[in-house]
């Protein structure tokens, strides 16, 4: 039996945190007098590691005030997830647990996860969702050069003992895709989360909703188990 590696994007892929990522970053901005970067930029600066995305949204601040909105972030944003909890903070995407659900019982399959989230944040989102023992090999900012960097998926193929030919990185941004080519691992891009799907282009294949994933993995691995 040949075994695979699917490794899950978490914002934008299998969360719909849009509101809690805009929310904490125009509460980090506000706590320190600065005016918010517009929706548009927010958005496509998700998946990058906190640090990196700071220093492209606000390039005219120094390192210290740039600390302080990475800071100022992190605490608003566990703030509104304490607040309302994480089910309604950051919603799994329509049909994310029925595709996990369907992965996890596959003998052949291991799930994984690479994302700019911390540990600290994952953690609290998995425990959140209930879904403990799903992901393998967790992969998170807090240990790795920010994506596209190849370095999450690599660390999760050398920890699950993988070959690049077998596995896969979903996710729905340009630096999921770009991360994947760059490890030399398929990227299957998602069409719902917030890069346009224009923006994937380094995807081997995009789909529009998780009732494909499975035809699509499928297709990616050649064959049909």
């Amino acid at each position: 039996m040949r075994l695979k590696l699917v490794i899950f994007d978490v914002d934008g892929t299998l969360v719909d945190s849009q509101a809690d990522i805009l929310g904490s970053m125009q509460g980090a901005f506000d706590g320190l007098g600065l005016a918010p970067p517009p929706k548009d930029a927010i958005l496509s600066i998700v998946g990058l590691s906190l640090d990196v995305a700071m220093l492209r949204l606000a390039p005219q601040v120094d390192a210290v005030t740039r600390a302080a909105l990475v800071e100022g972030y992190k605490q608003t944003y566990m703030q509104r997830r304490e607040a309302v909890g994480t089910e309604e903070s950051s919603p799994l995407y329509a049909g994310a647990r029925d595709a996990l659900d369907r992965l996890k019982t596959r003998d052949d399959i291991f799930l994984g996860v690479a994302t700019g989230k911390s540990r600290r944040g994952l953690d609290k989102l998995i425990e959140g969702h209930g879904l403990e023992g799903y992901f393998l090999t967790r992969q998170v900012a807090d240990d790795h050069p920010s994506k596209p960097n190849p370095s999450m998926i690599l660390a999760a193929l050398s920890e699950m003992g993988m070959e690049r030919a077998d596995a896969v990185m979903i996710g729905d941004t340009s630096y999921d895709m770009e991360m994947a080519q760059a490890a030399g691992v398929a990227g299957l891009g998602v069409g719902w989360g917030y890069h346009p799907t224009s923006a994937l282009n380094a995807a081997r294949l995009v789909i529009e909703d998780y009732a494909a994933l499975d035809g699509a993995l499928a297709e990616i691995f050649g064959d049909t188990s």
